[in-house]
């Protein structure tokens, strides 16, 4: 051991530690049950906003938070790990007649599923395997529409502002940047050619080891549009470092590791447990590989 040679600098994740959730409104919560808790096998939390007018859903140890209003789609794909494609398949075919007459859409790639919800996101379920590290369910990554020519100006606000580990990289789909976000999760940012929507509200939850240094930069700015408690502030604006114009819009509520919410643990059910196929003591998916298997595992992915 004293004489291997390892890779220290793949072990870093920069400031941001930690990715959170993905808001975004939805007009029924019949019909989110229906996608996100049915379809898809994820599990409501069981402990906290259990009324009819919010839900979190965990994803490993992310979570989408699905508020009752009128309809935001987020502007990109959320990427997802699910323990077994071909279980999502089946359970895709049972819910899609209760989601006749929604947007709800779902292609088999293969490697891949392709999903959009009642109400026009999209979603990309993985099986696990070694570029998404160990986990076994999660939210890898959100991949976010940018304009083009944008990756390189994208990457250096978040190294410059939120002193965040930000790289850029090209392959088959165009160019795009990567910001770590935590152990096992990832923010890109996609070129893209075609007009952005409006942006209509929807944000992501990232956490910070170093709180104030990137709130007194973003203030600097006057990018901060939220002061929401002394755990939390939020902004919305990622801007070219240089000339101060607006690259991508979307909210980003940041946190402090001192939030009483931050590493939270959250519930995850097996989803291929049911009160016809049951098997006792299996009814939690603990959302790792096993030790054995980490060092097969990186994290090393676009």
């Amino acid at each position: 051991m004293p004489n291997s040679v390892f890779d220290r600098a793949a072990e870093d994740v920069g400031n941001i530690v930690g990715f959170g959730h993905v808001n975004v409104r939805v007009p029924d919560q019949r019909l989110a049950t229906l996608f996100y808790i049915m379809g898809i096998g994820l599990t409501r939390d069981p402990y906290l906003v259990v009324g009819i007018d919010n839900m979190w859903v965990n994803v490993g140890d992310c979570q989408f938070h699905l508020p009752t209003g009128p309809a935001q789609v987020l502007r990109g794909t959320t990427g997802l790990v699910v323990p077994d494609l071909d279980a999502l398949r089946l359970r895709l075919g049972v819910v899609a007649p209760r989601l006749a007459g929604t947007r709800f859409t779902w292609t088999d790639a293969g490697d891949a599923i392709d999903l959009t919800c009642p109400w026009g996101n999209q979603l990309r379920a993985h099986p696990p395997q070694p570029r998404f590290g160990r986990i076994t369910l999660g939210m890898p990554y959100v991949e976010l529409d940018a304009p083009p020519d944008s990756a390189e100006a994208i990457a250096r606000f978040y190294r410059e502002t939120l002193h965040g580990l930000a790289t850029t990289g090209e392959d088959a789909q165009g160019r795009f940047a990567r910001v770590t976000a935590g152990p096992a999760a990832a923010i890109l940012f996609r070129e893209t050619d075609r007009k952005l929507a409006e942006y209509d509200g929807s944000h992501i939850q990232i956490s910070l080891a170093d709180f104030s240094g990137p709130h007194r930069r973003l203030l600097a700015r006057g990018l901060v549009t939220e002061e929401s408690s002394q755990h939390q502030y939020r902004f919305q604006d990622v801007v070219d470092p240089d000339s101060g114009d607006v690259l991508v819009t979307i909210e980003h509520e940041a946190r402090s590791m001192r939030h009483p919410m931050h590493a939270r643990a959250l519930i995850n059910r097996n989803a291929g447990q049911n009160n016809n196929r049951y098997a006792p003591g299996h009814e939690a998916w603990v959302p790792a590989m096993p030790p054995e298997d980490m060092e097969r595992s990186r994290s090393s992915f676009v």
